[in-house]
């Protein structure tokens, strides 16, 4: 493997079988043997960190939500006084 191809590959390129503008693979070209029409180099995004999508699938605290207690309206009788 040369050195380039470890560069690229590090960047994030990838090597993919090449398509048509139909969508069908495209064969390689036996007129060219130096070069591989079948194949072309793709630059991949990276996806999110791990740590990042985790903290995102993590479930959220929700706060519970309390009632407010009523007050009691109760008053102790008196004997008259």
């Amino acid at each position: 493997m040369s050195w380039f191809k470890k560069l690229t590959d590090w960047i994030g390129f990838e090597t993919v079988r090449a398509k048509d503008e139909k969508g069908k693979f495209i064969a390689d070209d036996k007129s060219t043997p130096d070069v591989d029409e079948s194949k072309k180099r793709v630059y991949k995004k990276k996806g999110p960190s791990k740590a990042r999508t985790a903290a995102k699938s993590a479930p959220k605290k929700v706060a519970k939500k309390t009632t407010a207690k009523k007050k009691s309206t109760y008053k102790p009788k008196t004997n008259g006084e």
